[in-house]
């Protein structure tokens, strides 16, 4: 009895790790959000020298993926161009086809097809679009909508567009 019992445990942890693993590969999953590229939206309640449990957590939906259902505002989670085990979590400024103000120069840019133009909340402390240029879509990993730690500010994702970035023509 005591082997039978054992047994029907261990498939049970087992089965619902798989359905765990297929649910935050496919559908959702919790991010941390490390540093301070991201505050105000984002651990904005301790300096760099507090320990990574104070950081925020968030959920990151992926049904965005299926046609990059992506808009101007939304917070996503991306592989860094520059070293792609490096996972970053920034806003889309633009979307491909939108013309941007390129900030602290004269430029305007076209974001080419396939691509968005991506910051960090903090320009001071993000190493962004402004610094590598547009990211191809295809490094999306994910839509930020939710903090749910820490518990008092859990809570829906504001989306947000600065002010005179995007140009219409």
């Amino acid at each position: 009895m005591g082997s039978r019992f054992l047994w029907n445990v261990t498939r049970n942890v087992l089965t619902c790790g798989l359905i765990g693993l297929t649910i935050s590969d496919r559908y959702a999953g919790i991010a941390p959000v490390r540093g301070l590229s991201m505050v105000p939206t984002f651990n904005s309640g301790h300096s760099t020298s507090e320990r990574s449990f104070k950081d925020d957590r968030v959920l990151v939906t992926k049904f965005c993926l299926e046609k990059y259902k992506f808009t101007e505002g939304d917070i996503v989670v991306y592989r860094s161009p520059n070293d792609y085990k490096e996972k970053q979590i920034k806003r889309i400024i633009a979307l491909e086809g939108d013309w941007i103000n390129v900030p602290n120069s004269f430029e305007t840019l076209k974001i080419p097809r396939g691509h968005c133009w991506v910051e960090g909340d903090n320009p001071t402390n993000s190493v962004d679009s402004r610094s590598f240029g547009p990211i191809p879509l295809a490094l999306i990993e994910g839509k930020v909508t939710h903090i749910i730690w820490p518990p008092q500010r859990v809570g829906k994702v504001e989306k947000i567009l600065p002010e005179g970035r995007l140009i219409s023509y």
